[in-house]
Protein backbone atom coordinates (compact mmCIF):
# COMPACT_ATOMS: atom_id res chain seq x y z
CA UNK A 1 0.00 0.00 0.00
CA UNK A 2 1.29 3.48 -0.83
CA UNK A 3 1.54 6.42 1.56
CA UNK A 4 -1.55 8.51 2.25
CA UNK A 5 -2.01 11.68 0.19
CA UNK A 6 -3.02 15.02 1.77
CA UNK A 7 -3.83 18.31 0.05
CA UNK A 8 -5.32 21.74 0.76
CA UNK A 9 -8.92 21.64 -0.46
CA UNK A 10 -10.22 24.11 -3.02
CA UNK A 11 -13.68 25.66 -3.20
CA UNK A 12 -14.78 23.18 -5.87
CA UNK A 13 -14.27 20.40 -3.29
CA UNK A 14 -16.76 21.92 -0.81
CA UNK A 15 -19.33 19.16 -1.44
CA UNK A 16 -16.74 16.49 -0.68
CA UNK A 17 -15.79 18.27 2.55
CA UNK A 18 -19.45 18.71 3.56
CA UNK A 19 -20.12 15.02 2.88
CA UNK A 20 -17.24 13.98 5.13
CA UNK A 21 -18.43 16.36 7.85
CA UNK A 22 -21.92 14.86 7.65
CA UNK A 23 -20.37 11.43 8.10
CA UNK A 24 -18.43 12.81 11.11
CA UNK A 25 -21.65 14.26 12.54
CA UNK A 26 -23.38 10.90 12.13
CA UNK A 27 -20.45 9.05 13.70
CA UNK A 28 -20.76 11.38 16.70
CA UNK A 29 -24.48 10.51 16.99
CA UNK A 30 -25.75 13.90 15.83
CA UNK A 31 -28.35 14.91 13.29
CA UNK A 32 -27.55 18.61 12.89
CA UNK A 33 -26.18 20.67 11.11
CA UNK A 34 -27.85 19.59 7.90
CA UNK A 35 -25.85 18.72 4.81
CA UNK A 36 -26.88 22.06 3.26
CA UNK A 37 -25.76 23.95 6.39
CA UNK A 38 -22.39 22.17 6.29
CA UNK A 39 -21.99 23.00 2.61
CA UNK A 40 -22.82 26.69 3.14
CA UNK A 41 -20.42 26.88 6.07
CA UNK A 42 -17.58 25.20 4.20
CA UNK A 43 -18.06 27.54 1.23
CA UNK A 44 -18.09 30.58 3.53
CA UNK A 45 -14.93 29.53 5.37
CA UNK A 46 -13.04 28.96 2.13
CA UNK A 47 -14.39 32.02 0.29
CA UNK A 48 -13.71 34.42 3.17
CA UNK A 49 -10.31 32.94 3.98
CA UNK A 50 -11.48 32.23 7.55
CA UNK A 51 -9.67 28.91 7.52
CA UNK A 52 -8.92 25.99 5.29
CA UNK A 53 -9.62 22.33 4.94
CA UNK A 54 -7.18 19.53 4.27
CA UNK A 55 -8.40 16.43 2.50
CA UNK A 56 -6.72 13.06 2.56
CA UNK A 57 -6.87 9.81 0.67
CA UNK A 58 -5.24 6.45 1.27
CA UNK A 59 -3.53 6.80 -2.14
CA UNK A 60 -3.59 8.80 -5.39
CA UNK A 61 -6.18 6.50 -7.00
CA UNK A 62 -8.93 6.85 -4.39
CA UNK A 63 -11.27 9.68 -3.42
CA UNK A 64 -10.90 11.73 -0.26
CA UNK A 65 -11.66 9.68 2.85
CA UNK A 66 -10.57 12.14 5.52
CA UNK A 67 -10.90 15.82 6.36
CA UNK A 68 -9.24 18.26 8.71
CA UNK A 69 -10.38 21.84 9.36
CA UNK A 70 -7.88 24.54 10.30
CA UNK A 71 -8.81 27.98 11.63
CA UNK A 72 -6.39 30.84 12.25
CA UNK A 73 -6.53 33.83 14.57
CA UNK A 74 -3.94 36.29 15.81
CA UNK A 75 -2.79 35.83 19.41
CA UNK A 76 -1.27 38.57 21.57
CA UNK A 77 0.43 35.84 23.64
CA UNK A 78 2.61 34.58 20.81
CA UNK A 79 2.54 37.73 18.63
CA UNK A 80 1.51 35.60 15.67
CA UNK A 81 -1.36 33.44 14.49
CA UNK A 82 -2.65 30.48 16.47
CA UNK A 83 -3.98 27.56 14.47
CA UNK A 84 -7.02 25.71 15.76
CA UNK A 85 -7.40 22.18 14.44
CA UNK A 86 -11.19 22.19 14.68
CA UNK A 87 -12.15 18.92 13.05
CA UNK A 88 -10.34 15.73 12.09
CA UNK A 89 -12.26 12.81 10.66
CA UNK A 90 -11.23 9.65 8.84
CA UNK A 91 -13.93 7.39 7.41
CA UNK A 92 -14.20 4.00 9.03
CA UNK A 93 -13.07 2.22 5.86
CA UNK A 94 -9.87 4.29 5.72
CA UNK A 95 -8.83 3.98 9.37
CA UNK A 96 -5.63 2.26 10.51
CA UNK A 97 -3.68 3.13 7.37
CA UNK A 98 -1.89 6.25 8.63
CA UNK A 99 -4.29 8.76 7.13
CA UNK A 100 -5.09 10.49 10.45
CA UNK A 101 -1.37 10.81 11.22
CA UNK A 102 -0.73 12.17 7.72
CA UNK A 103 -3.52 14.76 8.13
CA UNK A 104 -2.28 15.97 11.53
CA UNK A 105 1.29 16.11 10.22
CA UNK A 106 0.13 18.14 7.23
CA UNK A 107 -1.87 20.42 9.55
CA UNK A 108 1.27 21.09 11.62
CA UNK A 109 3.26 21.81 8.46
CA UNK A 110 0.53 24.03 7.01
CA UNK A 111 0.17 26.05 10.23
CA UNK A 112 3.93 26.52 10.36
CA UNK A 113 4.03 27.61 6.70
CA UNK A 114 1.40 30.24 7.48
CA UNK A 115 3.49 31.58 10.38
CA UNK A 116 1.43 30.17 13.26
CA UNK A 117 3.40 29.68 16.44
CA UNK A 118 0.96 27.33 18.14
CA UNK A 119 -1.54 24.71 17.04
CA UNK A 120 -4.30 23.62 19.39
CA UNK A 121 -7.23 21.22 19.36
CA UNK A 122 -9.64 19.49 21.64
CA UNK A 123 -10.76 15.89 21.85
CA UNK A 124 -12.88 13.85 24.18
CA UNK A 125 -10.99 12.46 27.16
CA UNK A 126 -12.45 9.01 26.39
CA UNK A 127 -11.07 9.05 22.82
CA UNK A 128 -7.89 7.11 23.56
CA UNK A 129 -6.85 6.54 19.93
CA UNK A 130 -7.07 10.26 19.11
CA UNK A 131 -5.24 11.24 22.28
CA UNK A 132 -2.52 8.71 21.49
CA UNK A 133 -2.14 10.07 17.98
CA UNK A 134 -1.93 13.69 19.13
CA UNK A 135 0.49 12.90 21.94
CA UNK A 136 2.72 10.89 19.58
CA UNK A 137 2.97 14.03 17.42
CA UNK A 138 4.01 16.26 20.33
CA UNK A 139 0.66 17.66 21.51
CA UNK A 140 0.21 18.05 25.26
CA UNK A 141 -2.67 19.13 27.46
CA UNK A 142 -0.61 22.15 28.56
CA UNK A 143 -0.38 24.07 25.28
CA UNK A 144 -0.55 27.45 27.01
CA UNK A 145 2.69 26.64 28.83
CA UNK A 146 1.70 27.74 32.34
CA UNK A 147 1.42 25.09 35.05
CA UNK A 148 -1.51 22.74 35.03
CA UNK A 149 -3.63 21.09 32.42
CA UNK A 150 -5.41 23.29 29.88
CA UNK A 151 -9.16 22.80 29.85
CA UNK A 152 -11.40 23.68 26.94
CA UNK A 153 -14.59 25.52 27.91
CA UNK A 154 -17.45 26.71 25.78
CA UNK A 155 -20.91 28.15 25.93
CA UNK A 156 -23.58 28.16 23.28
CA UNK A 157 -25.09 31.58 22.65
Amino acid sequence: MSDPVVWVAELDEARVIAGLLVEFRDWNGGDWPSENAFLASVERIIERGEGEFLLGSVDHDRPAAAVCQLRYRFSVWVAADDCWLEDLFVTEAARACGLGRALVGAAIDRASERGARRIELDTKEANGPARGLYESLGFTNTSKGAGGRDLFYGRRL
